[in-house]
């Protein structure tokens, strides 16, 4: 029988040069990034050079085509080394699926073209008062003549500022809630664009995250994406597909601190030998080990039936996102525990990828509301 759980040897070779990528030129910036806050640019240079920052975009538009699984291998590999630099590939795939999935091909080429080059692309959603409640939102785009003006504002946007473009949910119709929502995209030299100060966050640090605010900004109606009335159906159909991508974050993370715990396990020594000789710490390595390579199997199923749009795809991409990111919270705070004192200061980077799996329980629906959705998705199962 064949290994059918076996890689192919494309994505091995893929996974290889990513890894060898983010050893060089990534990791040795991570734990500067995170100590000041600032924005990754050295793993944006190397990820724009190996054309990694939005391997997603079709080979049509300039980009590599990369399937869902390539994209999922591509954040894991980078997050494993800088949580931060992999928000980079994940937002820019965020912020530009409603666009491959609704957008019309003169739209696909006006924007997938400039995103493979280097401009980012952000996504929209959330709002102060509309977070899980998404359709609940306030911001609004108001007909002007043939276009539209959108104005309210936008929470917790990733790299608000650096990127270049903005899909926007805004309500078209208030009286309609959710199917009332229509989407667009917004440019960041548009007139009335701002931007927030960024968060003060517990990890990511390297990522701003800012208000985005929209103050009379007039748009022409060629901004719009897919029909009026249809962008929260868009925006859920995107989620299905980019959730899968913080799963990927969080099985980096968790792969990371699980070889930095395995590492220091051999090599400290207390009591005339190393610590992983005692059962206690070979236990925690062991379910470490064991809940990565479930969490591994899921989150890669998953980006399987991403690739073909399959009927269980919502299920499998809440479960993904759902357990890869508690299983990084859990290896990451064990892998603290392993390092005992040394794990708590920065000297060591578990503290940092502790930090930073935390959010991937959070955003793009905590995982509270990703029960919710499997729970709602079980007869795809059946």
């Amino acid at each position: 029988m064949e290994n059918l759980f076996d890689l192919p040897e494309e994505y091995q070779a893929l996974r290889a040069s990513v890894r060898s990528l983010a050893d060089k030129k990534i990791q040795p910036f991570a734990h500067d990034v995170d100590a000041n806050s600032r924005y990754p640019q050295e793993a944006f240079e190397a990820l724009q050079g190996a054309g990694l920052a939005a391997a997603h975009v079709p080979t049509e538009y300039g980009g590599d085509g990369a399937d869902a699984l390539g994209v999922v291998i591509i954040i894991e590999e980078v997050a494993r080394v800088c949580a931060s630099a992999s928000l980079i590939p994940a937002v820019n795939k965020l912020g530009s699926v409603p666009l491959i999935l609704g957008g019309s091909p003169e739209q696909q080429k006006r924007w997938l073209t400039p995103l493979a080059q280097g401009k980012g692309f952000s996504y929209c959603l959330s709002e102060s008062e509309a977070g899980s409640d998404a359709a609940s939102m306030k911001t609004k785009a108001v007909r002007k003549g043939d276009g539209w003006v959108l104005n309210g504002s936008k929470k917790w946007i990733s790299n608000a500022g650096v990127s270049e473009f903005y899909t926007v949910l805004a309500s078209t119709d208030p009286e309609k809630g959710a199917k009332g929502i229509t989407a667009f995209i917004v440019e960041k030299s548009d007139p009335g664009l701002s931007f927030g100060a960024p968060e003060k966050k517990m990890g990511f640090k390297g990522s701003p995250t800012r208000e985005v605010y929209l103050d009379n900004v007039e748009i022409s109606d060629d901004r719009r994406i897919s029909e009026i009335g249809a962008g929260f159906a868009l925006a859920m159909k995107t989620l299905d597909h980019t959730r899968i991508t913080i799963a990927a974050q969080a099985l980096g993370i968790a792969q990371g601190a699980f070889e930095v715990a395995t590492k220091y396990a051999h090599e400290r020594k207390q009591f005339g030998k190393p610590i992983f000789d005692f059962q206690a710490v070979q236990f925690m390595l062991a379910d470490m080990a064991m809940e990565i390579a479930a969490a591994r199997q899921l989150t890669y199923a998953a980006a399987s039936k991403s690739e073909n749009s399959a009927s269980d795809l919502t299920f499998f991409s809440a479960a993904s996102k759902c357990y890869a990111t508690d299983v990084a919270m859990k290896v990451t705070t064990d892998a603290v525990q392993v390092l005992g004192g040394y794990g708590y200061v920065s000297d060591y980077p578990v503290e940092r990828m502790m930090r930073d799996a935390k959010l991937t329980q959070i955003y793009e629906g905590t995982n509270q509301v990703q029960r919710l959705v499997m729970a709602r998705n079980l007869n795809s199962l059946l």
